[in-house]
């Protein structure tokens, strides 16, 4: 699969002042990695925006700075505001194709169930992500699990169950749940009494028993 790409450049306005950029549709970027001196950079936010759209974290990013010869970069980490959503801050990760690194790959269910065609059932996951292994280049943008083959309740897909290439290692626990369908309890309703109607109810057998007799008092 072919490397996005992005542009970007160096930046000199740091910390508050950022916002000065934003308010001239350039986002405030990061670059770091192991080994690698941290660098702050800034890209044009619409471009940014359209790499984030089909980059997600595990896509490899051909990054441009100033001229210099691309690197190779994960998105690391992206920031938003929490009330308009708009881009704050990117971080992105500089690796080499030549080292394997660990990364955690979203898992997407594709399909219908036949299992789950029926009333009272409904899809369990276990995990929404895989924690692999392998070089940048074969990093997988999503580990796609057809969950047509369950035609079961309770019917189990698990780690052990996913393919993948040869060269990616798994840290997950092969036994470790995936995806499965289950039937939906029940909860059985109990009648409860209220506490009013209880305290009527002993009041009316108070009522209804017989009062004891009183005895004359003996004369002395």
């Amino acid at each position: 699969m072919e490397d996005l790409k992005l542009k970007a450049m160096h930046r000199k306005v740091l910390k508050k002042k950022a916002r000065f950029l934003r308010r001239q549709g350039i986002t405030p970027t990061h670059l770091y990695g192991h080994n690698v001196k941290s660098v702050a950079l800034q890209c044009d936010t619409n471009a940014l925006q359209n790499l984030l759209a089909h980059a997600g974290r595990t896509r490899l990013v051909s990054l441009e700075v100033d001229g210099e010869k691309p690197k190779s970069v994960f998105v690391r980490e992206i920031q938003r505001d929490p009330i308009t959503r708009k881009l704050l801050h990117v971080d992105f990760y500089q690796v080499r194709r030549t080292e394997k690194i660990a990364v955690d790959v979203p898992i997407v269910l594709v399909g219908e169930a036949p299992a789950l065609k029926f009333k009272g059932r409904m899809l369990v996951h276990g995990i929404n992500s895989l924690s692999v292994e392998c070089l940048p280049t074969i990093v997988p943008p999503q580990i796609e699990i057809d969950i047509t083959q369950l035609e079961e309740v309770e019917q189990p897909i698990l780690v052990k169950d996913i393919l993948l290439d040869p060269e990616i290692t798994v840290h997950a626990d092969p036994e470790q749940l995936v995806v499965k369908i289950s039937e939906v309890a029940v909860k059985e309703e109990v009648e409860e009494v209220p506490e009013v109607e209880e305290e009527e109810a002993v009041a009316e057998e108070e009522a209804e028993a017989p009062a004891e007799e009183e005895k004359p008092e003996e004369e002395s």
